[in-house]
């Protein structure tokens, strides 16, 4: 199986994430239907692009953010894509909020 990074490579300052799965249950044990659930916001980093040039237009810009990270994301910054039946996000990096530790 080829890795991801051979099938898609972002541009700039984008990245691609896979959403983390949702909890089925709340806190107090109510189990929550398929139906009723909200896409997660979390997300980890599987291809980071090169970064954005700066302004003069001579060099990139380094990324905040790496793969491997767990990251939070605006709810309506991201393009969903699917690669080999994967469904993947590709957002760009002012669409991310803050980096889980």
């Amino acid at each position: 199986m080829t890795k991801l990074a051979d099938k898609i490579q972002p541009l700039n300052d984008r990245l691609v994430v896979k959403r983390l799965e949702a909890e089925d249950k709340t806190k107090s044990g109510i189990i929550i239907p398929d139906n009723a659930k909200e896409k997660p916001q979390q997300a980890e980093v599987l291809a980071v692009g090169p970064g954005k040039w700066n302004e003069d237009g001579d060099e990139r810009v380094p990324m905040s953010v790496k793969v491997g990270d767990k990251v939070l994301f605006k709810k309506w910054g991201a393009d969903e894509v699917k690669v080999d039946g994967e469904e993947l996000l590709v957002l760009a990096e002012s669409d991310v909020i803050a980096i889980l530790k």
